[in-house]
């Protein structure tokens, strides 16, 4: 051994090659360091180079009233419509296409939305701002308070009311908007009654909206506005930063102005903001899944046409169940239950022989034995039916216990 011969004692010969091996990993390293160096430079390029994500402002609003008991209880939003919160059919709709910030316009409950909105954010990968008003500002004041988040590019960007649930048309939309190339496109569907609604005078062949009328007696269209938007950031410059209506202040401008065309809807659509309407979009929703992915209905014993199940549900035996329901996570079904278009929320509990058309049933409730329970019939959070009672249209604040019926539609307080 050379450095023996030379003299070197055996400490002076570790500690030599000690140095060497530490230069060798000090190489190492660094030659790492270097190709880290290199993939973040070539990723922050990529990211460059790629498109941004278009943006989109969901109009949350307040508290919810026309959806109430449950909203009492739950930001609406996040009540569960097809057993996952009426957002997350819209967030998930607007990733799909190609959405990477969404704002929430909201004015009550924030801070539980905050929450949810963290997981959301998780779960789908795109960025979701809270856009806290201090005051309602209507359908166009949100955009102004938002106009930071919506300004970021030149791009367009989506507006839509948070009770719309339907096959959601972004794609189409970008489109459509895109090849007529002017300020605004609003989303339009067809009624059958056109008298109880503001309706859109448009141009067939190319969309340009020529006016609105307001609940018009005589036919002139039976298109009405869809709550589905897409604006260029130009929009901005014509709403004040105050309570302002988007459908008053704004659209009938910009109509005059030739710069607003319609796009018609095609599929179902349905304002889900009442139980009524809620219970009517459920229906039209389920017939959406049989058609587009018939494998998430249930099709277990006793079941009648379109049920939609958690798995984590049980289900008795001699039930019927359908046509139009939907159960939400760890609900128990008694045996001998009918049930037919209703929604059962997560963690409820229908006893044996209970018999059930046309409700909302609310988180937790318990629902007794030979209960008869219809006519858009809605139970809050916690509520108890007893045994053997009757249940007519009846509206019940959370964690009552009701022991006698309720045999004309009344709100329990």
């Amino acid at each position: 051994m050379p450095f023996k011969e030379d003299g070197y004692s055996t400490r002076t010969i570790t500690l030599v090659l000690l140095n060497r091996r530490l230069a060798g990993v000090q190489q190492e390293q660094n030659k790492v360091l270097l190709a880290l160096i290199r993939a973040r430079e070539q990723y922050r390029n990529q990211r460059n180079a790629r498109p941004l994500g278009m943006k989109a402002l969901i109009l949350v609003g307040g508290y919810g009233t026309r959806l109430r008991p449950l909203t009492l209880s739950c930001a609406k939003p996040l009540v569960e419509f097809g057993n996952k919160p009426m957002l997350l059919h819209q967030l998930e709709a607007l990733v799909e296409a190609g959405a990477t910030h969404i704002v929430l316009a909201v004015s009550y409950r924030a801070e539980q939305m905050e929450q949810e909105m963290r997981i959301m954010e998780q779960k789908l990968g795109v960025t979701i701002t809270i856009s806290l008003e201090s005051e309602p500002l209507g359908t166009a004041g949100p955009l102004s308070l938002a106009s930071e988040h919506l300004t970021k590019d030149n791009e367009p960007f989506f507006v839509l009311n948070s009770d719309v649930i339907c096959d959601f048309p972004f794609k189409q939309m970008v489109q459509f908007h895109k090849h007529h190339g002017k300020e605004g496109t609003i989303v339009v569907t067809k009624v059958e009654e056109p008298s109880k609604y503001g309706v859109v005078v448009y141009d067939a062949e190319n969309g340009r909206i020529h006016n609105f009328v307001e609940k018009p007696q005589e036919y002139v269209s039976n298109k009405i506005n869809a709550g589905m938007y897409i604006f260029n950031p130009s929009i901005l410059k014509r709403i004040p930063l105050k309570p302002t209506s988007i459908e008053k202040e704004v659209f009938p401008f910009m109509a005059k102005d030739n710069e607003l065309y319609a796009m018609e809807l095609q599929g179902f659509w349905m304002d889900v903001g009442q139980p009524k309407d809620f219970l009517t979009g459920m229906c039209m929703y389920l017939t959406s899944l049989r058609q587009k992915s018939p494998e998430k209905l249930y099709t277990g014993e006793g079941v009648v046409g379109n049920v939609l199940v958690d798995p984590s549900a049980k289900i008795g035996h001699n039930c019927r169940i359908g046509p139009n329901v939907t159960i939400g996570p760890n609900v128990v079904i008694e045996d001998g239950v009918c049930i037919k278009r209703c929604t059962v929320l997560k963690e409820a509990h229908l006893k044996s022989h209970s018999w059930l058309d046309s409700c909302i049933v609310g988180w937790k409730c318990s629902v007794g034995s030979w209960v008869r329970m219809e006519n858009v019939s809605v139970l809050g959070e916690d509520v108890t039916v007893k045994d053997e009672l009757y249940i007519n249209g009846g509206r019940i604040l959370p964690h009552k216990s009701i022991a006698v019926s309720v045999p004309e539609p009344q709100i329990i307080m």
